[in-house]
């Protein structure tokens, strides 16, 4: 009994073993079966794209997006982008890397950059044809493949290039993905492309498409406006025709506001522009009283200053912009106090004698870069940090180059608010443009103070050369295009006043942009000339005029 006992349960254990083996080794082979399914999936895809029917294309399109290969996505935008070709010897997907004069060079699909490459006749090579349906389709599955990436600015992006084009399967997709999505962004994308779909799609009930109408009327996205436009065009009943009449004010409100918004910026941008070139002039014109015509090229010294520092250190653009700034003081502050040296001083209380000798120097100075540098244009790189644009809404962007330029004129102007207000130079300075013959009396070097004030604005000077390079070419005749626009903002904002240069330079630079569209830019110039010569017959010493008894005199 005990034997059969013992027999039994040796039998019983050895069935439990080898039950166990069989589910252990089913657990190992699971994911290799998965991976292998995936595999064919993917490689039965990749086949269908060698035939030039559009229905044996379309079906490798879904096969590949089903397939779950990382792959996927790869092939997907390269057919869509029409990167595939079909080597036809080896009936075998391949893409063009280069060309040998006129032959291209192609290497099979998914091989590395190092993998050998053939040279073929154009011939043998054939494109993957795609027509609109297959378009739509690969839009289609590039925006569910997308829908599931980890990183919410892949989502949104998948969401944005499908607004308005959407079939029944992706908004079921996109409904599904609705309920669980967390980003905010995502989600009011994806409010938005369900609106349209229900505002658009055949049998829509009249409730379901008032929604909509809602939805996309508290919209900013361009497509919203767009859905919203083409509906009313389909002549809508008078309930609809209604909603989507006042969603369409609310979008058109948003436009007006945002094109608003951005005129103010690029007005802004000018104005500070204006500002970092007539600040310098003002502070001489004021203190000295000297109507120097080669300020514009002490600006253009400072932008070829930043292109000669940056062909220097072609590998570091951050750091050759942040150099050029202080070389670009040094460079044009020595040059002008040579000029204020050499040939100003002798020719105080001659303000007509002085306009045409630094006239002169103008042509000096321009005709030196053209014998070093040559009469062509040089172009400076932007750094990276420059480049882009600040999105705060669909609508409304801001470029980061210019938003770096305001914030640039802000930083000099308070700084040269503070060396003239509460340095022993800004005292002295003040002293001087008051009355120059009181502080003389009291002990104050006018001629180091004259020397000092005209490298000091020669050397801001230079610093908006700095600005201007990033946003034009560097040239010989760089200057000469802001010097008389310098001068209107000095007049307009009152001789030798910081503030009044900065007020005057942002209004001007504003009024401008504001004209342009319906002026033009010749125009809107004019119009700014006339008025500021309307003004100075009203107010001949500007916005903020000087205190002292020089100027009362």
């Amino acid at each position: 009994m005990v034997n059969a006992i013992t027999r039994l349960t040796r039998h019983t254990h050895r069935k439990f073993a080898a039950i166990w083996h069989l589910l252990l080794v089913a657990m190992l082979l699971a994911p290799l079966s998965a991976n292998s399914t995936e595999q064919t999936a993917f490689k039965s895809g990749l086949d269908q794209l060698l035939s030039s029917d559009f229905n044996d294309i379309s079906q490798g399109i879904r096969l590949i997006s089903q397939s779950g290969d990382e792959r996927a996505f790869d092939v997907l935008t390269m057919l869509l982008e029409g990167q595939l070709y079909v080597y036809r010897s080896e009936n075998q997907l391949v893409t063009i890397v280069g060309e040998n004069g006129s032959k291209p060079i192609i290497r099979p699909l998914f091989t590395d950059a190092n993998a050998e490459t053939e040279t073929v006749s154009k011939r043998r090579v054939k494109r993957v044809g795609i027509n609109n349906q297959l378009r739509g389709q690969l839009k289609t599955e590039l925006a569910l493949l997308n829908l599931s990436s980890p990183l919410a600015a892949n989502r949104a992006a998948a969401v944005k290039q499908t607004l308005g084009d959407i079939d029944e399967a992706l908004f079921s997709r996109l409904s599904e993905q609705l309920a669980t999505e967390q980003d905010r962004t995502v989600r009011e994308l994806i409010d938005v492309a369900l609106a349209i779909y229900r505002l658009q799609a055949p049998g829509s009930a009249i409730d379901q498409q008032l929604a909509a109408l809602s939805t996309l009327g508290a919209s900013y996205q361009p497509a919203a406006r767009i859905a919203v436009t083409q509906f009313l065009a389909t002549e809508p009943e008078a309930a609809l025709a209604r909603s989507a009449e006042s969603a369409l004010t609310k979008l058109d409100g948003r436009v007006k506001v945002a094109e608003l918004a951005e005129t103010l910026f690029f007005g802004l941008s000018l104005g500070s522009v204006l500002v970092l070139a007539a600040i310098g002039l003002a502070i001489t014109f004021g203190v000295m009283g000297v109507i120097n015509m080669a300020h514009g090229e002490l600006m253009m010294l400072g932008a070829y200053t930043t292109y000669v520092i940056q062909t220097l250190m072609p590998d570091h653009l951050a750091a050759s912009i942040f150099i050029s700034i202080p070389a670009a003081f040094v460079v044009s502050g020595l040059v002008g106090i040579g000029i204020e040296r050499g040939v100003i001083r002798f020719l105080y209380g001659r303000p007509l004698e002085t306009l045409l000798a630094t006239f002169g120097i103008s042509l000096i100075l321009q005709q030196a870069v053209r014998s070093v540098f040559s009469p062509l244009n040089r172009s400076v790189a932007t750094p990276e940090f420059m480049t882009g644009v600040v999105e705060l809404n669909p609508l409304l962007s801001f470029t980061l180059n210019r938003l770096y330029i305001i914030v640039f004129c802000l930083i000099v102007f308070a700084l040269l608010f503070f060396i003239l207000r509460y340095t022993r130079l800004g005292i002295e300075v003040r002293a001087v443009s008051q009355n120059r013959a009181m502080a003389r009396a009291m002990g104050v070097r006018s001629e180091w103070v004259d020397a000092m004030t005209f490298g000091l604005g020669s050397g801001i000077a230079g610093m908006a050369g700095v600005a201007l390079s990033q946003l034009t070419n560097v040239g010989p005749n760089l200057g000469q295009a802001y010097i008389i626009d310098s001068f209107m903002v000095v007049v307009f904002g009152g001789v030798g006043n910081l503030w009044g240069t900065l007020v005057a330079g942002m209004s001007l630079g504003i009024a401008n942009k504001l004209m342009e569209p319906w002026a033009g830019a010749v125009l809107a110039k004019i119009l700014v000339l006339v008025f500021i010569i309307l003004f100075i017959q009203k107010k001949p010493r500007g916005l903020f005029p000087q205190k002292g008894r020089s100027a009362e005199g």
